[in-house]
């Protein structure tokens, strides 16, 4: 695999920006990457979806109101929004020109986790997630307090069960231990005081805000000081702290390029990103610079929107339906804005069991036969019997080209590494003798194709 292609995987979900990062080089194009906007606007099809609290009060009334017919309907129609709006989020990683800010904005999602399902109001989680696409490339503490102080986050971590003489611990701890400092690097009265200082913060018009009938105002311990903070003043204790930057500097290492990143690697960044004061876009240009030229391929396992977008982009299909690779994304164990538990897709190892490389293998099938994705009622993809053959597959490969130059090409864009073995292979599937000229010779690629994303190493980057 050469180099543009791998980074363009990287910094992106397919090996659509190869060409832009060779032509721009790889500091051009982080340049054009940091500057991109984003917009702010309210996609169409969540106008009629709760988002004040007026509006949420009327939903909640109708659902005891309301006959059980039309509370399913309600509920049908809130859970079609849902998938809407993964769906929408997918074609925003799909066809941005420069789409770092979407990979980014994935990285701090699986970050500072915060569910639809445990949510349960679509807007919320849409605010959540403009949070982290405006945030992607600025500060982290800055966007630590922002996200914290969101309806999703409050909603999520159960803190608005937190109230004075009832403490609820949830969001103290995980803003310790899995979104700043990590375990070990703080204390249980620091939870505990936490909390405290947490207690009332509620769900508001457009951000969570302090309900001062529930605060709790008592002086606590915090990290090694004494009073009655509030979250800001927490956050602001809580980055003064040695050990922030290493747990963010790794997890971007993990996201980005390295499955199991070297821990001199996750010092040698963490300090940088402390001594920039923890600005996110110049530690990704010191990463992505320094770790470029380096022969880093085969580090890490593709997740399921790598994977799925990319053999979308080389088989050219321009009209997808990104409703089913949400829906496949969920099988393969990354359902986006629905993670498992608080702390995210584990990645790594976990994005290749043996049902996920099956349902993997099962996709590249179908899309390379031109067949639609759908799925049973027990959740497997399989062909649409009323669509067949409709997917419109435009393979890029050199008509008067040879066999060896044709599979080499192929080579250099999906695999980050081959064998005699493998080689041999790929000769046997496009022969000696292959002719492009032949009626059946773009069946005959699209089989090399196939069989190519179905290696072990076509599953790396």
């Amino acid at each position: 695999m050469n180099t543009q292609t791998l980074w363009s995987l990287r910094l992106g979900f397919s090996s659509k920006q190869a060409e832009k990062l060779q032509t721009m080089g790889i500091n051009s194009f982080l340049e054009a990457s940091f500057a991109t906007l984003h917009d702010h606007k309210v996609p169409d099809f969540m106008v009629d979806s709760p988002k004040s609290i007026a509006e949420l009060q009327q939903y909640r009334k109708k659902l005891k109101e309301y006959s059980p017919e039309q509370i399913k309907e309600l509920r049908k129609k809130e859970a079609q929004t849902a998938l809407e709006l993964k769906s929408w989020w997918i074609d925003k990683m799909q066809n941005e020109t420069y789409p770092l800010r979407e990979k980014m904005t994935c990285f701090w999602h699986n970050h500072f986790v915060s569910t639809l399902q445990k949510v349960k109001v679509n807007y919320w989680v849409f605010q959540h997630n403009q949070i982290l696409r405006e945030n992607a490339f600025g500060n982290f503490k800055t966007l630590t307090k922002t996200i914290i102080q969101s309806n999703a986050m409050v909603r999520y971590l159960d803190n608005v069960d937190n109230r004075k003489g009832k403490i609820n611990e949830n969001l103290s701890r995980e803003l310790l231990e899995l979104f700043t400092l990590g375990i070990g690097n703080y204390t249980e009265a620091d939870i505990k005081g936490g909390a405290k200082g947490l207690a009332g913060l509620g769900v508001g018009e457009d951000q969570a805000v302090y309900r001062t009938f529930f605060e709790d105002n008592e002086a606590f311990d915090y990290l090694g000081k004494k009073g009655s903070f509030k979250i800001n003043a927490m956050i602001d204790l809580i980055f003064e702290q040695p050990q922030v930057p290493y747990l963010v500097t790794r997890k971007i290492l993990k996201w980005f390029i390295y499955d199991n990143p070297n821990e001199e690697l996750v010092n040698y960044y963490g300090d940088y990103f402390r001594k920039k004061n923890f600005e996110i876009e110049p530690l990704l240009l010191k990463i992505f610079t320094e770790e470029y030229p380096k022969k880093t391929a085969g580090s890490k396992i593709k997740n399921p929107l790598e994977y799925s977008l990319q053999i979308i982009h080389e088989l050219g299909i321009k009209t997808t339906n990104t409703k089913m690779i949400a829906l496949f994304c969920r099988q393969q164990g990354m359902d986006l804005m629905d993670q498992p538990n608080v702390k995210g897709w584990d990645g790594g190892n976990s994005w290749l069991t043996s049902q996920v490389y099956l349902q993997r293998n099962n996709v590249a099938d179908l899309l390379c036969n031109g067949k639609n994705l759908n799925r049973n009622f027990n959740g497997e993809m399989k062909e649409n019997k009323n669509a067949n053959k409709i997917v419109n597959l435009q393979l890029k490969w050199n008509k008067t080209d040879t066999n060896k130059t044709i599979i080499n090409a192929f080579e250099n864009q999906l695999l980050f590494q081959i064998d005699d073995v493998m080689k041999a292979d790929f000769e046997k599937i496009l022969k000696y003798d292959f002719d492009g000229s032949t009626e059946g010779s773009q069946f005959a690629v699209l089989r090399l194709v196939n069989f190519m994303i179905k290696t072990p190493e076509f599953q790396l980057i």
